[in-house]
């Protein structure tokens, strides 16, 4: 659950704006002439160009600079010279201009007695760059012009005039417009900047930051509808808080316009002639835009002829044999607009035109309903089988969710809901199974199915990072039917196992070992492998992979249940390459099915079992995809884990700027005295980043935070902190606490017992030999290293390598360190983890090997390695500098300095240097 404290406090700031900004940064920086002075943004109505221009007036006065501003306004379009007053109204009268300029003002802005001298509109354009470059002789300026489409053409022509004459002058300009209606003076000659739709995972965020963030099924129609569109979310969000409710219905709009909305997405509907709005409500109704359904639901309407005016004003395109609206809420707008009977009748007609089409028809005729109609209801419920069949669980779920609504029977109703809900929970929605399955109760005294229900709300609650309610609900339910329902009661233990392990609070591990007890014999494999397998996966091991085998044999290859607690059972016992498999097998069967949102807890899953696996660029995207999840779910555990697992591979990678960063972004907000795993795991995430950056302190005390400060320290987190003992130790012995370290491990190893994986054997050992003063280190070393099962962990393996290497190189056994170093070296170089390349490739010079040749494109800057490649590719300093949004001049310049760091002479040249091979 999401809340502001002291230490993250929730700042979302512009999201998902990251090129524009730099693109801005760029232009401010180029006050000094460095580089393009003039910057257009483009984009849709509500995209959020006013914000990024006010963002820029704010970065411009911390730069010093001073800013003039004008905005374009329908009311002003047709007053001569009015954008452009507005904009040097700070400046004028503009005395210290030469009386013949003044006099061009004076008569432009109806400041002089009138006569009968005509106003020149060179004089007039001379003049305002005068009074500019006077201005910015004083103090630098920033030129902002927003709305651009709605100035009059007088003050886009002085615009225009002054753009082109900026350079040599301490003067910058940005200039906003939408898209479709950027100044015929602005619309080729100065780099643009797009400025488009916020991806899923922003515009979740985005919905996060509103006071009173959607939930549940309005989150996701939300989504669909604002289409990125920033402005959108904000506004459909606030309606939703205000209580304004949508149809509910899956043919039309379900979600009510603003009045902001309507100004931007409606205001040419009322014009329009009536037949063509009749068109429009059809294509809006039908959802799919194909004139051939539309010909046969109302044949006496010319569709396609009845459109045109609709296509004129840009509000629909016709391709392809589609019927496309510009954007989603235009389609909204149109569905509003009409009234109950006209959009009723709308989808009858629709109906009636699908009869070969069951699942659409039955939408249609849902949306048509004016109360409760059984028929209705059971073809929507037969839609949600035919959907479930194919894996399509959001599309069931809402089926059964609204053919619950039309039901008029309370205990099927109820039985409806909770399919739905379950159907919306392998969706991966878990704010919407908590809205459905909170109204099974009220329907029925059935107590199987409120202990169902109970179940799944219990879920949800996990899912949004709420684990002590969740367990509160879950632990209850498991108890309460573990005699009457024991298939039941060990269902629902696995689910409440999943928020055991998150909280990591060994209370609810208790409780989840009590509850076990009393259930007796497992009908369930999977569920049995999950729940024991959390309550304690380091002791007993080779009993619980028994288990993991006897689940994975009955396993059903079509259930996403046993394929994910399975899934999970493999990873938490370090059967990794087994997890892997299992989990991508789960994520082929979601994607096969096209579900929308899901299912971001198993893609999180996925994410961490590559990652340990070596496979750091897999895992990369795995976490990408479950963090757009997450944010369009409300999937907060997955949310914040997948951030930090980025954070994590980030510091890995070198980049420890970024890995503190995003590792901060992933916490604002949340508290995670709650949910230790993710707790431990973000101190990990900070900690090797302050390793990578050399701060060897700070590391040590972030990794020593995943254990207590006891007499006798204990994991954090009872499964998750163990795993770092290794780079605890290694932290340790350059920050100078070895005792302490010392301490910890000792006590940690007494803790675990025999039976232990060949993983974590492989990072106690690792520790112990870090933190050995004797010839122990020798035997520990060889000890992490003697399993080739370790091998499924290849950067651990290889962190060992490279320590023992350097071990072995300062006893001067050159040789013997040369081959770990060796094959750390290669490991390293596979994963990019560049800190530990650098390690080890100075270890392996200091340890005799021969150096090979360092590439010279090494010394480059990052900017300057770009310039390189791009030019040996044969590009021109001015196609590089469009690329770059740099200068032709700067271009030049840095290639003048690429030359000699690269030892060549010549632009032919730069290939062959640039492809020497780095160092090994």
């Amino acid at each position: 659950m999401r809340r502001t404290t002291e230490m993250h406090p929730a700042d979302p700031g512009i999201l998902g704006r990251a090129a524009e900004l730099s693109h801005i940064e760029s232009l401010l920086g180029a006050v000094d002439g460095s580089g393009p002075q003039v910057l257009v943004l483009t984009g849709e109505a509500g995209a959020g160009k006013s914000t990024l221009v006010d963002r820029t007036a704010g970065q411009g006065l911390a730069r010093g600079l001073r800013t003039l501003r004008v905005r374009g306004s329908e009311a002003e379009a047709g007053l001569g010279l009015s954008g452009i007053h507005q904009l040097l109204h700070p400046l004028l009268p503009g005395d210290t201009l030469p009386v013949n300029l003044r006099k061009a003002l004076d008569r432009a802005f109806g400041m002089a007695a009138q006569d009968d001298m005509p106003l020149d509109q060179l004089s007039l354009c001379v003049s305002v760059l005068t009074l500019i470059s006077d201005a910015a002789a004083r103090r630098p300026l920033l030129l902002l012009v927003d709305d651009a489409q709605w100035l009059d053409l007088g003050s886009v022509d002085v615009l225009g005039f002054l753009a082109r004459r900026l350079e040599g002058k301490p003067v910058v300009m940005l200039l906003a417009a939408r898209e479709e209606a950027v100044p015929a003076r602005f619309d080729r000659d100065f780099p643009h900047v797009a400025v488009g739709p916020l991806a899923r995972a922003e515009a979740g965020l985005l919905l996060d930051a509103q006071p009173n963030p959607p939930r549940g099924r309005a989150r996701t129609q939300i989504l669909q509808q604002a289409a990125g569109n920033p402005l959108a979310l904000i506004e459909l969000s606030r309606a939703i808080a205000r209580g304004r409710t949508g149809t509910g219905q899956d043919g039309g709009a379900a979600l009510p316009l603003t009045a902001r909305l309507e100004n931007l997405f409606a205001a040419d509907l009322p014009g329009l002639p009536a037949p063509t709005r009749a068109a429009l409500l059809l294509v809006a109704a039908a959802g799919t835009g194909q004139p051939a359904d539309l010909l046969r639901a109302v044949p006496s309407l010319d569709v396609v002829q009845a459109l045109a005016p609709a296509e004129g004003l840009g509000l629909v395109r016709v391709e392809d044999g589609q019927v496309l609206f510009r954007h989603p809420l235009v389609r909204s707008a149109v569905y509003q607009a009409a009234s109950f009977a006209e959009r009723r009748q709308a989808h009858l007609s629709l109906a009636s035109a699908l009869s070969g089409e069951p699942d659409r028809r039955a939408w249609h005729l849902a949306a048509a309903a004016t109360g409760q109609d059984a028929e209705v209801a059971g073809a929507l419920a037969e839609s949600a089988d035919r959907a479930r069949a194919r894996g399509g669980y959001a599309a069931a779920a809402a089926a059964l969710e609204r053919a619950a609504e039309l039901t008029p029977a309370s205990e099927l109703r109820a039985r409806r809901l909770l399919s739905a809900a379950q159907a919306a929970m392998f969706a991966g929605h878990p704010q919407w199974v908590g809205e459905i399955s909170g109204r099974v109760g009220d329907l029925t005294e059935d107590p199987r199915l409120r202990a169902e229900a109970s179940l799944l709300a219990g879920w949800a609650l996990g899912v949004t990072l709420r684990h002590e309610e969740a367990l509160a609900l879950l632990l209850g339910v498991a108890e309460a039917t573990a005699a009457s329902a024991p298939d039941l009661a060990l269902g629902t233990l696995a689910t409440a196992a999943t928020s055991v392990y998150n909280s990591g609070a060994p209370f609810y591990r208790a409780e989840l070992r009590r509850i076990r007890a009393l259930i007796g014999e497992a009908r369930d494999p999977a569920a049995s492998a999950w729940s024991e397998a959390v309550i304690d996966p380091h002791h007993r091991r080779t009993r619980l992979v028994g288990l993991l085998e006897k689940g994975l044999a009955a396993m059903s290859q079509e259930s996403l249940g046993n394929l994910t607690a399975l899934g999970g059972t493999a990873w938490i016992l370090d059967e990794t390459e087994q997890a892997v498999r299992i989990l991508e097998q789960t994520m082929d069967a979601i994607r096969r099915a096209g579900s929308a949102g899901a299912n971001a807890t198993i893609a999180q899953a996925l994410a961490l079992a590559l990652f340990e696996s070596g496979s750091w660029t897999a895992a990369q995207s795995a976490a990408e995809e479950a963090f757009w999840m997450a944010t369009e779910a409300g999937a907060d555990n997955a949310t914040v884990g997948s951030r930090i697992l980025q954070a994590t591979l980030c510091a890995l990678r070198g980049d420890h700027t970024a890995a503190r960063t995003r590792a901060l972004e992933a916490v604002r907000g949340v508290d995670l005295r709650r949910s230790l795993s993710l707790q431990v795991r973000h101190r990990h995430a900070v900690g090797m980043a302050a390793f990578v950056a050399g701060e060897h302190a700070e590391a040590y005390e972030q990794l020593r935070a995943t254990f207590t400060r006891d007499f006798c320290p204990a994991p954090v987190h009872y499964h998750a902190s163990v795993y770092y003992l290794g780079d605890l130790a290694a932290a340790a012995v350059r920050a100078g606490r070895t005792d302490d370290a010392r301490t910890v491990v000792d006590a940690v190893e007494r803790g675990l017992g025999p039976d232990r994986s060949p993983r974590l054997a492989a990072v106690l050992h690792r520790a112990a030999a870090l933190l050995s003063d004797t010839q122990d280190a020798a035997d520990h070393f060889h000890a992490a290293l003697a399993d080739s099962a370790v091998d499924c962990w290849p950067f651990e393996k290889a962190l060992t390598q490279l320590d023992f290497g350097e071990w072995l190189r300062r006893r001067r056994r050159s040789t013997e360190a040369r081959t770990h170093l060796s094959a750390a070296l290669e490991c390293f170089q596979r994963l990019d983890a560049r800190p530990w390349i650098d390690r080890a490739a100075a270890e392996l010079r200091a340890a005799g090997a021969p150096a090979a040749a360092a590439s010279p494109a090494g010394e480059l800057t990052a900017q300057e390695q770009q310039i390189a490649e791009l030019a040996a590719q044969g590009l021109t300093n001015r196609d590089i500098a469009a690329r770059l949004y740099l200068s032709p001049r700067t271009v030049g310049y840095h290639l003048h300095k690429i030359f000699p760091k690269l030892g060549i002479r010549a632009r032919a040249q730069l290939r062959d240097a640039l492809s020497q091979d780095p160092p090994q």
